[in-house]
């Protein structure tokens, strides 16, 4: 979804890389897609820039290992909910919260006092533009504005990104290189705003290293903290548990 950080204990190579290719944009991150991610190349082999000679970061739907873990992502709007929160507390749940700036920035303060108890928080613009398309001055604006923005406020470097609506381009991964982004994460599954899991591909179950977004404030949604207790409790029926993103990618 690296720069030498340790693995836990069975955990395979980092990630799955999907091809470059532009999935459909959607129309926010109020609405998580459910299109095909379709495979292309090799495991945990980002693709080359070959106008620069340099790596780049894979863009992930899927960890590969054999630990029995998924990962549990949220885009802005979780931090609207406190019940959220005082489930993250409770749980002590190592979700990745994907932060834009002019979205979630009036609760930086609260998204801080989350941290000591699991939440990562992570890369998803200054301004939640879609970035396809735009030139490579403008998409580095958008994601190392934001890098700056959370090592200010949090002391974070941010090494994860998730681009706003899904939507990326061969210029995305070349400006969140440039911003020290070293993946770019996706979803093979959601939960939708009636609490049932949707998947962009594959069979209709969770598997482990299935990385899924959770439509955090949907207008029709059910409480974002009800939904999560029971993807929770469908996680455990399927002898799964959450894992921390970050220690995989």
């Amino acid at each position: 979804m690296r720069r030498g950080r340790s693995r836990p204990a069975g955990a395979a190579p980092a990630a799955l890389l999907l091809p470059l290719l532009l999935l459909l944009p959607l129309t926010g991150c109020d609405r998580l897609a459910a299109a095909p991610a379709e495979h292309a190349a090799a495991a945990g082999d980002p693709a080359q820039d070959a106008d620069r000679g340099r790596r780049l970061p894979p863009v992930v739907d899927h960890v590969r290992t054999d630990d029995p873990v998924v990962f549990l992502t949220y885009d802005d709007g979780a931090e609207r909910d406190p019940a959220f929160a005082g489930l993250i507390r409770e749980r002590r749940l190592p979700v990745t919260l994907f932060l834009t700036d002019t979205v979630a920035g009036p609760a930086y303060g609260d998204l801080a006092r989350l941290r000591p108890f699991g939440a990562s928080l992570q890369n998803h613009t200054l301004d939640h533009r879609s970035l396809r398309g735009l030139p490579h001055a403008g998409q580095r604006a958008e994601i190392c504005g934001q890098q700056t923005k959370l090592r200010s406020r949090f002391g974070v470097r941010a090494h994860l990104f998730r681009p706003p609506h899904g939507t990326y381009d061969t210029t995305t991964l070349r400006a969140a290189a440039d911003c020290g982004i070293t993946a770019l994460v996706l979803w093979r599954a959601t939960l939708d705003a009636d609490g049932a899991l949707t998947y962009t591909r594959g069979d209709d179950r969770l598997h482990p290293g299935d990385i899924v977004a959770v439509d955090p404030d949907h207008p029709t949604a059910a409480n974002l903290a009800a939904r999560t207790e029971r993807l929770l409790e469908t996680i455990e029926e399927q002898g799964l548990r959450v894992g921390n993103l970050e220690n995989y990618l």
